[in-house]
């Protein structure tokens, strides 16, 4: 029998962007990290996969958020993966599969957890052009950022960071803050309704500045079934 030929395997992390709208702007939930590489500096949380505990990659990604944030967080998507020779000084080749959340940061509580000296949000717009950020990070942000906003302009409304109810003047304030321009009010509507996106909360309305507003959800889609035989 020929003798099998060992190759080294990539040093695995698992990065989370957490998206979330704070003060009218879409932020990114960062980390100051407590130690080497890059100690005391800011970066998205993030940690080793452990085939010990982690029974897949989203699995992976969830124990992160808690032992890093003390966070549960529903709505998580995998944005990537990338890889490389000069990613980690810590190996010779290191991989992160990327994931992103989005999130109602006024009903976050995150806590500075395991290898984390201090949690913040701050602004996208800064974060992407922050070149002090620890490792490729502000590349990782500005790619779950662009993810977001073209979801928004195809009208994919995230429902994790909305809230789960809002007149069509707040969903229209709530999607230009997470594009981060403003939208045509006529053209805006018009989509959602061609898509049939949102459906009236029967007899709920709030207070206009004229009359009353109809309140609205996103729209259920019934979940597939399989065809039986």
């Amino acid at each position: 029998m020929a003798n099998s030929l060992l190759h080294p395997m990539p040093f695995t992390r698992m990065e989370i962007a957490v998206l979330g709208l704070v003060d009218k702007r879409l932020q990114v939930l960062l980390v100051r990290r407590e130690h080497a590489p890059h100690p005391g500096q800011w970066a998205l949380p993030g940690g080793v996969l452990r085939i010990d505990l982690d029974a897949s990659l989203e699995a992976a990604a969830r124990r992160v958020l808690r032992e890093r944030l003390g966070l549960e967080l529903p709505f998580l998507r995998q944005l990537c993966a990338v890889g490389g020779s000069h990613r980690d000084p810590r190996a010779p080749w290191a991989l992160s599969v990327v994931y992103r959340a989005m999130a109602m940061a006024s009903q976050l509580a995150p806590l500075a957890g395991k290898r984390v000296k201090q949690v913040t949000w701050l602004p996208v717009e800064d974060v992407m052009k922050d070149r002090a950020l620890a490792f490729d990070h502000a590349a990782l942000v500005a790619m779950a950022v662009e993810t977001t906003r073209q979801e928004i302009e195809q009208l994919e409304l995230p429902a994790g960071i909305l809230p789960p109810q809002f007149t069509l003047s707040e969903l229209q304030a709530d999607c230009e803050q997470l594009l981060g321009r403003r939208l045509d009010k006529s053209s805006f509507r018009r989509r959602l309704a061609d898509r049939a996106l949102v459906e009236p909360v029967h007899g709920v309305t709030r207070a206009g500045a004229n009359r009353p507003a109809q309140v609205y959800r996103l729209r259920r889609v019934p979940e597939p079934q399989d065809n039986k035989a």
